[in-house]
């Protein structure tokens, strides 16, 4: 059989064609997904909404493509959900800080309400039993004037140097409305917002100081002393007491004409008190039967107490303590044993501290059986070395708190949680969802830790120090804790509901 002759000229040829129709395959991909990738997108930044074209994924990535700048607190919303979709409405809320006042509480509060109306409303969504919430606008008074209003649908009411009126637009900022009142606000007064029904009230405070003298009086000492020339438990009042005064200054804080709060600026004594000098007689030397008790008892051979006849009836109340370890005051004849003070175990309710009250008569162990006996007190302050030791427990702590929501009650988180949720939304079923979801993972507490992972707090963060990007204090602070959980909940399954729904099924979220 002839073979087959290729001439180099069509081999090149044919190698040309598989190349090109690879290329025009891989450009027909490429344009399909670059057509089907590239999407119109609707980004909302703080009411104020643009069209944009992006081969973005998701909503991170846009804003990051648009170098919008997202903070921790801020909301970020997709209506399509975690995928970027074409046609979708990518939401962005930034949040600023306001304070709130819960169950007399206050804490700060980040919010992305538009006016103070709608912040107030975020609480009474989810909490219709809370208590009375007044939220405090003087550290967002700039931004009030930059046109947060305070009522979007009506009149509000406005209380200040103790009279009453109405602002029939609500919708102006407070600057606006005080302005229109004649209401000049001083640099320390005080402006809040609150709901009383359906009427929206905004209250000024005014804030002033002065100062109060007053005059105080200083207790007279008492002294006593012994003299000889008495009789035994007579008494002589040799100088009569006199009481003393002082005049301190104090700088005092007003609220609306009211003390709030005061610190001493002076303290001047005008007049020294005089100490009342009693003398009493001194008591006579008396013959104590029993103070030699344990040499008379030890040379007697028929003491009761002593059922080896010996003189030394400490060496047995020795042998018989150290065996039993038990309180067995009737062992020995030593009911009066004059040692008691030097007890090495008589701090019994503080054994972390029990090795330390050794002394030179430790080594008498016949005194440790004597707890009933009342000369042998256990208790006596006189010589036990640890008598402020009920300080001794490692747990106790004097923090200060230095958290938003410190150490909050159950009701104090609920109602925290109540208007953060709602704000992103999270409403009916979705809040009812949330309370039993923290019901199952934590009770609402804040010190809540599963001893087997790890887990804390509120959310139960996995672990805890996941909730440090919302503060540091996120092991005694309420309000971090929950912030983060509701971020976390958005994250990872877009609302309670869900997240509830994955519980059910899984025993976790």
């Amino acid at each position: 059989m002839a073979r087959r002759w290729t001439p180099q000229r069509f081999v090149t040829l044919r190698r040309i064609r598989v190349i090109a129709c690879v290329i025009a395959l891989t450009a027909a991909m490429v344009g399909s997904f670059a057509f089907t990738a590239r999407k119109s997108v609707a980004l909302n930044v703080n009411g104020k909404t643009t069209q944009v074209t992006t081969y973005a994924m998701t909503a991170t990535r846009l804003l990051q493509e648009q170098g919008i700048d997202v903070k921790s607190h801020d909301i970020v919303t997709t209506s399509s959900g975690d995928r970027l979709a074409d046609h979708a409405v990518v939401t962005v809320r930034s949040a600023y800080q306001t304070t709130i006042n819960i169950d007399g509480t206050e804490v700060p509060f980040w919010t992305v309400a538009t006016s103070a109306d709608q912040l107030l409303g975020f609480f009474k969504e989810n909490n219709a039993q809370a208590k009375k919430i007044t939220v405090d606008i003087n550290n967002v008074y700039n931004q009030l004037t930059g046109g947060l209003v305070i009522n979007q649908a009506g009149p509000v009411t406005v209380i200040a140097d103790g009279k009453t009126s109405e602002a029939p637009n609500g919708k102006l900022p407070a600057a606006s409305i005080l302005d229109s009142k004649g209401i000049v606000l001083g640099k320390e007064d005080r402006v809040s917002v609150e709901k009383d029904g359906n009427q929206t009230i905004l209250r000024v405070k005014r804030v002033t100081h002065g100062e109060e003298t007053r005059t105080v009086s200083i207790p007279f000492d008492t002294q006593t002393i012994i003299d000889p020339n008495l009789d035994e438990g007579q008494t002589e009042v040799r100088q009569q007491g006199e009481n003393g005064e002082k005049t301190q200054v104090y700088s005092v804080t007003y609220v609306d004409g009211v003390a709030e709060s005061e610190t001493l600026k002076s303290e001047t004594i005008t007049k020294m008190a005089i100490d009342q000098i009693i003398a009493v007689g001194p008591a006579k030397p008396k013959t104590d039967e029993n103070s030699n008790n344990s040499d008379s008892s030890s040379s007697d051979s028929g003491n009761s107490g002593d059922s080896n006849g010996s003189k030394d009836s400490d060496t047995n109340a020795d042998s018989g303590s150290n065996e039993s370890g038990k309180d067995d005051s009737s062992s020995n004849g030593n009911s009066n044993n004059s040692n008691s003070g030097n007890n090495s175990n008589s701090d019994s309710d503080n054994p972390g501290n029990n090795n330390s009250n050794s002394n030179s008569g430790s080594n008498n162990s016949g005194n440790n059986g004597n707890t009933n006996d009342s000369g042998n007190n256990s208790n006596n302050s006189g010589n036990n070395s640890n008598s402020n030791s009920s300080d001794n427990n490692g747990g106790s702590s004097n923090t200060t708190p230095s958290g938003r929501l410190w150490h909050p009650t159950v009701a104090q988180a609920q109602s925290y949680a109540a208007g953060a949720a709602a704000q992103r939304g999270w409403t009916g079923a979705d809040w009812d969802a949330l309370v039993k979801l923290w019901n199952r993972e934590s009770g609402w507490k804040w010190y809540a830790e599963n001893k087997y992972s790890g887990a804390y707090g509120i959310p139960q963060s996995l672990p805890a120090s996941k909730m440090a990007v919302f503060g540091d204090n996120y092991r005694d602070d309420g309000a971090v804790q929950i912030d983060w959980g509701l971020w976390y909940i958005a994250q990872r399954y877009g609302s309670p509901s869900a997240a509830w729904q994955h519980s059910e099924e899984t025993g976790w979220y």
